[in-house]
């Protein structure tokens, strides 16, 4: 009930009350209408006072739903600022994917004609050579040899090794009608003739390495630097190289390879000279006999009479022992006898200086013995 119900309850109280006061003007009824009347009064004040309170709420909710509705809009006029600014940055990332896409499309043909021009064909069969050329320019000048003869065989780049041996390094490859037709096709029949093609020309340039390979120039090892593509094309032909000595790298790997082959052979290739060996061997063994004629000999023998040298001076020790425990018996045993005499004997003077200055005078009296 609010408080415009309060008052017409009151008002109707009071009504009621007067109507009895004219009704039976006695003076309980008096009393009773002016303590009624006195409630009414105080019921209105607090009425008053309630209805103020009231106001006073209903303000601070409105202040309070209109602050919460301005944060409620700053809020969501920040998470629509986010959101836009999310949205642009989306677009962006988009824009830029879509530039990377067109980029890696642009690549990918490229890569394609690089493949083709570094198969060569048969009139630019060097193209591969070229490119190869490029990567080990990088290379010392004293470590890379051009047109290396082995035998009737000239090898066109050779890597220097330590001991004067080489790494024959080969890169010709003809096939490019083969590369086209397995790029083109989407056969499964054609595409396995074709890998097959390749395969068996690898085979044939792996034969031809090996001719390189003389043993008493090089370490048995050659290098074949092939067209990404048919690297990828001929796995099985990596495994024949290897057993034939000839590693088969991509184009795009021989550097790192030869730089790689190169530290291993540093690191463990290098030429040893057995005479030089067997010199030290016998000097070590020489010393390792010295060594033992010394421990079984000077040493032993010191050893026994610094053994036996211990064992006297033990036996030495426990006589000591002995005769100092025997001594101390005899001294326990005559101390009381020497003390009674000490006693009965008169006391010896002993100087005491008496007086100052230069008139001091030297004085013997008898001196204290501490029993």
């Amino acid at each position: 009930m609010d408080v415009g119900g309060l008052a017409i309850v009151a008002v109707a109280l009071v009504a009621a009350a007067a109507l009895l006061a004219r009704r039976s003007p006695d003076p309980a009824s008096v009393q009773a209408l002016a303590a009624l009347a006195q409630g009414l009064t105080r019921l209105q004040s607090d009425l008053a006072r309630l209805s103020r309170t009231q106001d006073d709420l209903r303000l601070e909710m409105t202040r309070g739903r209109e602050a919460s509705l301005l944060q409620l809009s700053d809020v969501a006029e920040g998470l629509r600022g986010e959101l836009g600014q999310a949205h642009r940055a989306l677009a962006e990332v988009k824009a830029l994917e879509q530039g990377r896409a067109r980029q890696m499309e642009q690549a990918s043909d490229s890569l394609r004609r690089l493949e083709a021009v570094v198969a060569g064909s048969s009139t630019r069969g060097v193209a591969g050579e070229n490119i190869l050329a490029r990567a080990l320019a990088q290379l010392p000048a004293d470590l890379l040899e051009v047109n290396v003869a082995f035998g009737s065989k000239i090898v066109e780049y050779a890597l220097r090794l330590p001991g004067g041996r080489f790494l024959p390094i080969d890169s010709k490859w003809t096939s490019v009608g083969v590369l086209e037709r397995l790029d083109a096709t989407d056969q499964p029949q054609e595409r396995k003739r074709l890998v097959e093609q390749v395969a068996r020309d690898v085979r044939g340039r792996i034969r031809e390495m090996g001719k390189y390979l003389d043993p008493e120039r090089t370490l048995s090892l050659g290098l074949l630097a092939v067209p990404d593509a048919v690297y990828e094309a001929a796995p099985e032909a990596h495994g024949e190289g290897y057993r034939a000595g000839v590693l088969v790298v991509p184009y795009s790997l021989a550097l790192p390879y030869v730089l790689a082959l190169y530290r291993l052979t540093v690191r463990f290739g290098c030429a040893v000279d057995t005479d030089q060996l067997v010199d030290r061997i016998r000097g070590l063994e020489e010393t390792l006999r010295q060594i033992d004629e010394e421990v079984e000999g000077r040493l032993s023998r010191g050893l026994v009479q610094a053994g036996n040298a211990r064992d006297a001076l033990r036996d030495h020790v426990v006589e000591a022992r002995r005769a100092a425990q025997k001594l101390l018996l005899t001294a326990e045993s005559e101390a009381p006898v020497a003390l009674r005499a000490i006693a009965a004997a008169p006391r010896p003077l002993a100087p005491v200086l008496t007086g100052t200055g230069t008139e001091a005078d030297l004085t013997l009296v008898p001196e204290r013995v501490d029993r």
